[in-house]
């Protein structure tokens, strides 16, 4: 994060960033796990001719814990992707009003559509037991598919900070 990209202090938001970020830190040593199931995966195939679905698989879980969680982590810290053809250049106040906007009309209504869509989709998966298609693949495929509604609301909740902090300083009408 540049200075640029620094977010105003706001007592409340920084609370609720806090709290997101300590569990993006703690799912982010999915990414260790990541590179050791890799290193024993690449192991088994190339030392052994014999390679594991079930590790297979596990990476692509992993990835996906860290990718879903890493959203609402990205959006506390101001570190997702933006265009910034014409944004970089307005003033504090004016981009303000436009996450204000955007986090109304756009962002909270897509996170709540996926979150509420999504939990017909892992209570599906959970009440037939959904396991992999692989006969040595991973069971549990409800426990993976549980990141999506899971990761959605800290994403939602992420978002509603975002949403307090620029209220908060288009009120105060600090810059």
């Amino acid at each position: 994060m540049t200075e640029n990209d620094k977010l105003t202090p706001v007592p409340i938001a920084d609370a609720i960033d806090k709290f997101i970020q300590r569990i993006g830190l703690t799912i982010a040593w999915a990414y260790v796990a990541l590179v050791l199931v890799i290193m024993l995966q690449v192991i088994l195939r190339k030392g052994f001719a014999s390679g594991l679905i079930a590790l297979e698989e596990l990476q692509w879980h992993l990835y996906s814990v860290g990718v879903m969680f890493g959203l609402a982590y990205a959006q506390t810290t101001n570190s997702h992707i933006r265009v910034d053809l014409f944004y970089s250049r307005l003033r504090a106040r004016t981009k303000r009003i436009i996450e204000v906007l955007s986090i109304i009309t756009l962002v909270l209504p897509f996170v709540v559509i996926i979150f509420l869509h999504s939990l017909d989709f892992v209570a599906e998966a959970w009440r037939v037991n959904e396991a992999s298609e692989a006969a040595s693949g991973l069971p549990w495929r409800w426990l993976i598919k549980g990141v999506i509604p899971a990761s959605f609301a800290l994403l939602g909740l992420a978002v509603v900070s975002r949403l307090i902090r620029d209220l908060t300083l288009l009120i105060k009408g600090e810059d």
